[in-house]
């Protein structure tokens, strides 16, 4: 996982049927020059201009990197669902400040029963990490805004949360049986307490 804060994630989107076609061409045992000719070259994700493909394929390789074989390999395997959770789980191991956000804030209001996730619990974590982190602290609140508004997307995107007009009411899932021994047994029990707000 990333060491310092990041508001990257502002820039990215949650691009689930992105990461899919991606993982077939790893699966498919592609070498890197052709996964990025496919995404760029012949366009895959069908993005409007090449300077938006080569930015999206960037971003989505540095994902897939964050994911050994055996993920790669399941995410091709199994359901929808865990296929959106381990995109999340991707996209957490290389941001800190967005894992930290799901175990301190999601987290939180599962283990206390809480049923939305609210505007103010954005504000007040970044409140809290502008003061321990001096980087946080240089962002302006259009920023902060942002990065909350990509975190809730993304959460609802993997279906932690549901959106029911403006509220996001909180759905922890229940992660598929290997996927969290996996995590378990590899020392990602942190990710699996994040996700699912576990104790």
């Amino acid at each position: 996982m990333s060491e310092t804060y990041s508001a990257g994630l502002v820039s990215q989107s949650f691009w689930f049927i992105e990461m899919k076609k991606l993982i077939e061409l790893i699966r498919e045992d592609k070498t890197e020059q052709e996964i990025k000719n496919c995404c760029i070259g012949e366009n895959l994700f069908g993005a409007a201009k090449e300077y938006r493909a080569k930015r999206i394929y960037g971003y989505l390789r540095n994902r897939a990197k964050k994911l050994d074989r055996f993920m790669i390999d399941l995410f091709a395997e199994t359901d929808v669902a865990t296929q959106k959770i381990i995109n999340l789980i991707a996209i957490i191991m290389g941001d800190r400040l967005f894992f930290e956000f799901l175990f301190e804030i999601y987290r939180e209001k599962v283990i206390l029963g809480m049923p939305c996730l609210e505007n103010a619990d954005i504000n007040i974590f970044f409140g809290n990490k502008e003061v321990q982190d001096e980087n946080v602290a240089s962002w302006n609140d259009g920023t902060k805004k942002r990065l909350g508004s990509v975190y809730l997307n993304y959460m609802c995107d993997a279906n932690l949360l549901r959106a029911e007009g403006k509220e996001k009411i909180i759905t922890p899932p229940i992660l598929d049986t290997k996927l969290r021994h996996y995590l378990e047994t590899g020392g990602y029990g942190s990710v699996v307490k994040a996700i699912t707000g576990v104790r």
